[in-house]
C-alpha cells in the first residue's frame, strides 16, 4: 500500500508593517514607543527649562533687593552731607539753621527727658485710633454711595469738596465745639481721612468690570453679599490707594490740630513738641520734631502699606516680574 505523506506546513513569517497597524495591538504599542522615543528628548528639554525657570524665580524672590535699602540710605546720607556743608559755610546763624549734629544732640536730650517717647506715643496712638475709626465710617458710606446712583450724585461733590478743604480749617470750629480736649483732635482727623477713603473706594468700584456684578446677580447674591463678597474685594487696589491717602491726610490733620490746640486736657504730642520749640525759639527742637514727624510717616508707609500693596499686586499678577 502506498504510504500516505503528511503535508508539512512551513511557518510563514508575516512582516510587521509600520505603515498599517490598524487592528494590531502589538504594532500600536511599537508605534507609540517609537513616537515617544522620537519626541521624548524634546519634552525632557522643555520640562528641564520649565523647572530651571521656576527655580530661578524662587531664588530671585528669596534674595534681598539691596538696592531698595541702599539707595534710600545713600540719598539720606547725601542730604545730610549737603545740610552740614551749608551750615559749615556760615551763611545763616547757627541758632537759625542748626546742623545735623546739633539736632541729633537735641534729640538725645529730649529722649533723656522722656519727651520724645511721650510725644511719639501720644501722636501715634491718636493717629492710629482716628484712622481706624475713619475706615470704619468711610467704608460703608463709600460702598453705599458707589452702589446707589442718586446718593452719589447728591453727596459726591460734597465729599470731593471736603477732601479738598484743608483740614486745619476745622481746628477753630472743633475747639469751639469740643474745647481743648482729645475730641478736637479726633474730629479734625476724621474730617481729614474720611473723604479721602470714600473717594478712593468709589474710584476702585468704578474700575470693576460690569460682568462681576452680572455674575453675582445670576448666582443669586443679595445686595449686601454683592457689596461685601464681590465688589469690595474687586475694588481693593483703589480702596488701598484711598486708605494710603486717608492715612496721609489724617497724619497731617493730627499735626495741625496738635500745633494749634495746645493746653487743656490735650496730651503732649509731636505737634505740641513742635509748637514748644517755636515758643522757645529753639530751632534744634523744631527740627527734631519735624524729623520725628517725617520718620513716623515714612515708617508707617514702609512697614504697613507697602507690604500690603505689594502682596495684593503680586496675588493679582499686577506686579512686574511676579508669579502666582
Amino acid at each position: 500500500m502506498p504510504s500516505k505523506q503528511t503535508p508539512v506546513v512551513e511557518p510563514v513569517e508575516t512582516p510587521i508593517s509600520t505603515g498599517s497597524i490598524t487592528g494590531q495591538p502589538e504594532s500600536r504599542k511599537v508605534h507609540a514607543a517609537l513616537t515617544r522615543s522620537s519626541t521624548g528628548t524634546e519634552d525632557l528639554r522643555q520640562l528641564e527649562a520649565g523647572l530651571d525657570s521656576l527655580q530661578s524665580d524662587a531664588v530671585r524672590k528669596s534674595r534681598i533687593d539691596w538696592s531698595r535699602i541702599l539707595l534710600p540710605v545713600a540719598a539720606l546720607a547725601v542730604l545730610l552731607i549737603v545740610w552740614q556743608v551749608y551750615v559749615s559755610l556760615g551763611i545763616k546763624r547757627r541758632d537759625l539753621v542748626p546742623g545735623p549734629l546739633d539736632v541729633l544732640g537735641q534729640l538725645g536730650t529730649l529722649w533723656g527727658e522722656g519727651k520724645t517717647q511721650e510725644a511719639v506715643w501720644t501722636s501715634l496712638q491718636r493717629g492710629v485710633v482716628g484712622f481706624l475709626i475713619s475706615v470704619a465710617i468711610a467704608t460703608p458710606v463709600g460702598l453705599l454711595l458707589a452702589q446707589v446712583a442718586p446718593l452719589r450724585r447728591a453727596f459726591g461733590p460734597l465729599i470731593s469738596g471736603l477732601q479738598v478743604l484743608p483740614s486745619v480749617a476745622w481746628v477753630p470750629a472743633a475747639i469751639i465745639w469740643f474745647g481743648l480736649t482729645d475730641g478736637t483732635v479726633y474730629f479734625v482727623v476724621f474730617m481729614g481721612a474720611i473723604p479721602s477713603i470714600i473717594n478712593g473706594l468709589i474710584s476702585g468700584v468704578d474700575q470693576i468690570p460690569p460682568q462681576y456684578r452680572s455674575v453675582g446677580k445670576v448666582l443669586g447674591a443679595s445686595r449686601l453679599q454683592l457689596a461685601l463678597q464681590i465688589i469690595l474685594p474687586a475694588a481693593l487696589p483703589g480702596y488701598l490707594g484711598g486708605l494710603k491717602q486717608g492715612w496721609a491726610f489724617s497724619w497731617r490733620s493730627l499735626m495741625a490740630a496738635e500745633i494749634i490746640a495746645v493746653g487743656g486736657s490735650i496730651g503732649f504730642g509731636l505737634g505740641s513738641l513742635l509748637d514748644q520749640g517755636r515758643v522757645l525759639s529753639d530751632m534744634t527742637t523744631v527740627m527734631a520734631a519735624i524729623l520725628l514727624i517725617l520718620a513716623v510717616g515714612i515708617l508707617i508707609e514702609l512697614l504697613v502699606f507697602a507690604p500690603i500693596e505689594k502682596r495684593l499686586l503680586r496675588r493679582r499678577g499686577l506686579l512686574a516680574g511676579s508669579t502666582r
